[in-house]
């Protein structure tokens, strides 16, 4: 359709019609419209017209083609216009075939991957009859309390903006009108949600604008640059103002400097918590409000429904506040070709064929596999021979609770659990496997159990971490080490003098004191997925030599948080010379930097870093510098290696961060191998906001460092001159 013959359906829309396109209701509304048991509770006090239900806009967490299908259906028969149903869900990290949860994905650094695992997913929804996804969470986190760092992919805005795009593009294809195994992608939560106050959920988000755009916007904006169709409102606040309500967020930035024409969403009930929050006094203003500040879909609360034809009819409210939103809706609606197809692609016979098919469950091994980060490998204990007799024990040793928080419509009961993995590549009589203890319950007769098995064995894996509901929305927490139950077994274990790899499930960075200390191999897995317990067990048995670097520091306790490697430096750093060795900017109980930093895993092989150059040592607007380093595969085994590239800032108008990832590659070498790695660095990559916002480089000296990781870099300098006038 046209951009006319979308304005010329609204102009014959009622008003009732162009109301109910701005509400979206969860899927028992249109299950049971006509059966008043069907809605029950908050739904029920939600009091939504009963006339209001055959105009409603778009539908939350229907899924499968044949329910889909029949609501989109049944929905046509009353429509006066014949406009569809939008039909949206969570779709995070996997539609049934799941995925690592995204900060595993992240911890891949494989953009190619990131972006399949999203191209399925969209695939096994689209067939499914799910028109849009809310996803990719693009929140830049620094604090592990918070549960939701599991939808992130880390604390760097550089590397979260490259998988926003990777997993746009994967979601979304190259043609959302023609290609039905594509869904329309929304990306969340604008904006600085992942900023939280003490990583609790939900609260308080307080700092500049400088600051925002700075680290919080970056990966926003590249999803919207990668074509994100919808936007998803945070439920914090932004410089005062629930983000819902913010019009200087979304009216002055998102739409004018951004000039996103795309859809915005609220999350779920965050317009109706503008009460609670104390910026509106009831519905009525808190929908005023709203859609004031550019919110064209209002999810799960009433405040659209039952007061915006009042705001319209005594002038309160210009109607073309809600024209505008409802021809965006209209419009995404055409992108979708739900005009052409309400059901687009919906296939109950399709969707047999596509859904966990053996290829997608291949996808999803090979992605968990590259998504292990591994932490510590003393002595080499790992890889295992499967010669050695194995006690795989702890809670997770046969659990089946690892694909993680917004799994949705994962199966649990199709993940393939760690015992299973191991087993399909070990004789059965060589795997003892015992649970010691629950999650969070200290049993001593399972105890008993565990450690004799372990003395039979020549190894022990312990299988350790927290269950899906520590993590994930609401799942915040103030002590990040694993419960007492699971560090009373390590030690009971360790007191064996058995070589023990710990391998964990978790969506969270941990304080791994009891673990790392008391254990010769640690294997981050974090929550795998359908196909965790296979993939974990290649690692394990040396099939696959773990790749995996941190996109998030795990710190060395609580209270350090947040502690990330870009941080800035102080007046009176730790280490300067001729400072008072008290009176400087340190801890006196625990180091100031992380436990294992950005970027940092271990391989099974050794990679040597020789001959940094730079093309030159002066950088100028139109002269960027090529920088190159070899990297040689110093070990017995082939591996993948991340080569990360940072630069300092040595002297700005505000202050710098002590390192900023700005280029990273990701190479395969055979043993011997050695390969000149070259990046490309253009000036644009040393601009910053300056203290009036403005967006451009600083003329001056700056270091530059290529490693392995954030802390163990090879560095060299450089100086940028700028022209006269520029």
């Amino acid at each position: 359709m046209k951009v006319n013959q979308i304005k010329d359906l609204v102009s014959k829309m009622t008003l009732d019609e162009k109301i109910g396109q701005v509400i979206q209701l969860a899927t028992p509304f249109f299950k049971g419209a006509s059966d008043e048991g069907q809605i029950t509770g908050p739904m029920k006090e939600m009091h939504i017209p009963d006339n209001m239900l055959q105009h409603i806009g778009s539908v939350l967490g229907a899924s499968g083609a044949k329910e889909t299908r029949s609501i989109q259906e049944r929905y046509l028969q009353d429509s006066r216009l014949r406009i569809p149903l939008l039909i949206m869900s969570d779709i995070i990290h996997g539609y049934k075939t799941i995925f690592p949860v995204p900060l595993a994905i992240g911890s891949s650094w494989d953009l190619e991957l990131a972006e399949k695992s999203a191209t399925i997913a969209a695939k096994e929804a689209a067939v499914s009859g799910v028109h849009v996804t809310f996803a990719p969470m693009v929140d830049l986190v620094r604090d592990p309390r918070w549960g939701r760092v599991m939808e992130s992919t880390g604390e760097d805005s550089y590397l979260n903006s490259a998988f926003a795009k990777a997993q746009v593009r994967g979601f979304q294809g190259s043609d959302l009108k023609h290609d039905h195994e594509s869904v329309a992608s929304c990306v969340k939560h604008f904006a600085g949600y992942g900023a939280a106050e003490g990583g609790r959920d939900y609260n308080t988000v307080n700092m500049s604008e400088r600051e925002l755009r700075e680290s919080y916007l970056p990966a926003f904006k590249a999803a919207l640059e990668a074509g994100s169709k919808l936007v998803m409102t945070a439920f914090n606040t932004v410089d005062g103002i629930p983000a819902s309500a913010n019009k200087s967020l979304m009216r002055d930035l998102l739409r004018e400097e951004w000039n996103f024409d795309g859809v915005v969403i609220s999350d779920w009930g965050a317009v109706k918590e503008l009460i609670p929050h104390g910026v509106a006094a009831d519905e009525k203003e808190a929908a005023m409000k709203a859609i004031t500040a550019g919110v064209d879909i209002e999810m799960m609360t009433g405040c659209y429904a039952n007061h915006l034809q009042q705001l319209i009819e005594t002038n309160e409210m210009d109607v073309e506040l809600l024209n505008e939103a409802v021809i965006r809706i209209l419009e995404l609606k055409d992108e979708l070709g739900l005009f052409d197809d309400p059901y687009r692609g919906a296939d109950e016979k399709r969707e047999a064929e596509v859904v966990m098919c053996s290829a997608h469950r291949k996808a999803a091994r090979d992605i968990a596999a590259k998504s292990c980060v591994l932490l510590k490998n003393e002595q080499d204990v790992l890889p295992l021979a499967t010669t050695q007799k194995m006690a795989l024990i702890g809670p997770f040793a046969n659990s089946n609770d690892i694909l993680g928080p917004w799994s949705w419509l994962g199966d649990r009961n199709e993940a393939i659990t760690l015992d299973v993995g191991m087993r399909n590549q070990l004789p059965a009589s060589q795997l003892y496997v015992a649970n010691g203890c629950g999650v969070n319950n200290h049993c001593e007769q399972d105890l008993s159990k565990a450690i004799e098995l372990a003395k039979q064995s020549d190894v022990v894996v312990l299988a350790l971490g927290e269950s899906s509901e520590m993590s994930g929305e609401a799942g915040s927490r103030t002590n990040i080490q694993l419960p007492q139950a699971q560090l009373h077994l390590v030690a009971a274990v360790a007191k064996l003098g058995k070589p023990t790899v710990a391998v964990l499930f978790n969506g969270r960075p941990l304080d791994l004191h009891g673990v790392v200390d008391q254990v010769d191999a640690v294997l981050e897995a974090w929550y795998p997925g359908t196909e965790g317990g296979t993939a974990i067990a290649d690692i394990l048995f040396g099939n696959v030599n773990p790749s995996g670097k941190l996109t998030m520091s795990f710190p060395y306790n609580v209270g350090q948080i947040p502690v990330y490697y870009n941080s800035y430096n102080t007046g009176r750093p730790q280490g300067t010379i001729n400072a008072q060795e008290r009176y400087v900017s340190q801890y006196l109980d625990c180091p100031n930097e992380a436990l294992f930093p950005f970027g940092y895993g271990l391989s099974y092989t050794h990679f040597k870093y020789s001959d940094l150059e730079l093309s030159s040592d002066l950088m100028t607007p139109d002269k960027p510098i090529t920088v190159k380093v070899k990297v040689t595969n110093a070990g017995d085994v082939a591996g993948e290696e991340v080569i990360q590239l940072y630069i300092r800032d040595l002297v700005g108008e505000v202050v710098r961060p002590l390192k900023e990832l700005k280029g990273f590659q990701k190479i395969s070498l055979q043993p011997g191998e050695e390969r000149v790695v070259m990046f490309t660095l253009p000036e644009e990559q040393l601009r910053y906001h300056h203290a009036d916002l403005s967006y451009h480089s600083d003329e001056g000296r700056f270091d530059l460092c290529v490693g392995a990781n954030s802390q163990d870099v090879m560095a060299l300098s450089f100086n940028l001159h700028k022209t006269k006038g520029e």
